[in-house]
């Protein structure tokens, strides 16, 4: 589907609306595409250098994943993130979608298997991270596979005006030279202005299209609370408290603060679970996989958690520490609420963490990357010090100028905050707001029957994802059972009328949902 080879002239080469709208339902059971995604697909199908920034849970990996799924040569995708890798391979293994990754936790038998079905044309999508395409003999393997598109997440990491940079990022400019037929995207979810135009000079990219989205999540409750050691606990458990029985992540600046942290929630009555990484793989993986199938609903982490997590439903996001940046605050925060629905960002920072941030970027010999963490500094401190809307604040930092003037979600535009201000009970008995509506969610009524079908079906989806060794959210997502249980659906056609449901799983999937809908009571129409 791709032109080989690339034409800098082409504007826009691709099929009609109707030949990418039919795969977007037959793999992921969407019916329309969200915004920006359709012209993103529609350039990469043409052929054109890509640069997109947009937001955690906006759905970037489709606007690359759909093109492969539709071209007869492969795509290569770099990211730094093993998880994530995994993750992507067992979803689209699901949707009917070959793909494979390359990584370093492969034995080196099934990495040369990989490689030999890969120059048999098996894959649509090929993951690599940046240190594995590094090696000589990645590039000689490459050159004999016919490649559709280069694709870098996270290419936010080629910067050192990011927040994340990462050196071996910087060698991903030599693919221009080593193919430079193929088109490159480079697709990232935070870039400051200059942090993008960075990410086009170092990839080459040839008169790249540029899809920049709103930097605004309106779901989001932006919360900034200065705090100290003494009261810092009782906020954290207000606000798990408020969200009692959903997801939460809480972000701690240390090993041993997440170490501390777990055995206060554990004292509280608040199963929790650690994420940091100094912990061996086989136990990182188990914390995060107990938290993505919901049998614990609280992570507390470090930094090292939360790249590439695809978990919807996070009700709350708290920090226990400043920031690093802006950037870092709102790739973090914005876990939170990706299905859409309200969802709290409480920032809980101490005055010690000022000097704690200063301290570290004295340490920085290189005078230039000393001076970009002082700038990185004084912004998240202008963010947490504002008087004025935290959205706008961040629009502004990303260089977006939006229209309004206060946004009703943030502490300082009014959103209710009195459950984080109110005194404290007496230990352990604090209340317990969550199973209240909260006051600007608009009201939801869903009845026994759709929560008992919802309750089996979460269940069915619990024990088949252990069948198959892999998270929960990979078969189906919790927005997707909730449409099963809205729709209740009667046969396979009705079924495929669900919105997030393809072809692939209908088939694999259907039959088992349908037994389950069939078994409850369909609720009287009155």
């Amino acid at each position: 589907m791709f032109p080989q080879p690339y034409n800098r002239n082409v504007n826009r080469i691709g099929p009609g609306s109707d030949d990418i709208i039919s795969p977007l339902h037959r793999y992921w059971g969407y019916h329309e595409f969200r915004p920006l995604q359709e012209k993103i697909v529609r350039s990469l199908l043409g052929g054109a250098d890509t640069c997109v920034v947009m937001p955690t849970g906006g759905g970037k990996s489709l606007c690359y994943q759909l093109p492969a799924a539709m071209s007869a040569s492969t795509v290569l995708v770099i990211s730094p993130l093993i998880a994530l890798m995994q993750d992507q391979v067992a979803q689209l293994s699901q949707m009917g979608i070959s793909a494979a990754f390359l990584n370093s936790s492969l034995p080196e038998k099934e990495q040369s298997e990989i490689i030999r079905d890969l120059l048999d044309g098996k894959y649509r999508l090929l993951y690599l991270s940046p240190e594995r395409l590094a090696r000589p003999d990645t590039i000689e393997w490459l050159k004999k596979t016919p490649l559709s598109l280069f694709v870098i997440d996270e290419a936010h990491c080629i910067s050192e005006w990011g927040h994340d940079f990462r050196p071996e990022y910087r060698r991903l400019k030599n693919f221009r030279d080593e193919f430079p037929d193929c088109p490159i995207a480079a697709f990232t979810a935070s870039a400051t202005r200059h942090v993008r135009h960075d990410i086009v000079e170092q990839l080459r990219l040839r008169s790249p299209h540029k899809y920049i989205a709103s930097f605004h999540r309106p779901n989001l409750r932006y919360i900034v609370k200065e705090s100290t050691s003494k009261n810092q606990g009782e906020y954290l458990l207000r606000a798990l408290r408020r969200h009692e029985g959903e997801s939460a992540i809480v972000y701690s600046p240390t090993i041993k603060r997440v170490a501390e942290t777990v055995e206060f929630l554990r004292d509280e009555g608040i199963e929790s679970l650690p994420y940091h990484g100094k912990m061996d793989n086989e136990a990182r993986q188990t914390s995060q996989k107990r938290w993505m199938a919901g049998e614990v609903r609280v992570l507390v982490g470090t930094v090292a958690f939360g790249m590439g997590i695809n978990k919807a439903d996070v009700r709350t996001v708290v920090h226990l520490s400043l920031p690093k940046s802006i950037e870092q605050y709102y790739q973090e925060a914005g876990r939170a609420g990706r299905d859409g629905e309200p969802a709290e960002c409480v920032l809980l920072w101490q005055k010690r963490d000022t000097a704690l941030l200063a301290h570290f970027i004295g340490q920085i010999s290189a005078a230039a990357e000393r001076e970009r963490a002082w700038q990185r500094y004084h912004a998240i401190r202008r963010f947490v010090d504002a008087t004025s809307c935290r959205h706008l604040g961040i629009c502004a930092h990303f260089g977006e100028t939006p229209k309004w003037k206060t946004c009703g979600s943030c502490d300082i535009c009014g959103c209710e905050t009195d459950w984080l201000e109110k005194a404290a009970s007496r230990k352990g008995t604090l209340p317990k707001s969550s199973k209240k509506r909260r006051s600007d969610a608009p009201p939801v009524s869903r009845g026994p029957a759709f929560d008992a079908l919802r309750e089996m079906l979460r269940s069915w989806r619990r024990s088949e994802a252990e069948r198959q060794g892999i998270p929960a959210f990979i078969i189906f997502p919790d927005t997707t059972l909730d449409n099963i249980c809205a729709a209740i659906p009667d046969s396979i056609e009705a079924l495929l009328k669900v919105n997030g449901i393809g072809e692939q799983k209908a088939k694999r999937y259907g039959a088992r949902i349908l037994e389950m809908v069939r078994s409850m009571k369909r609720p009287r129409v009155k």
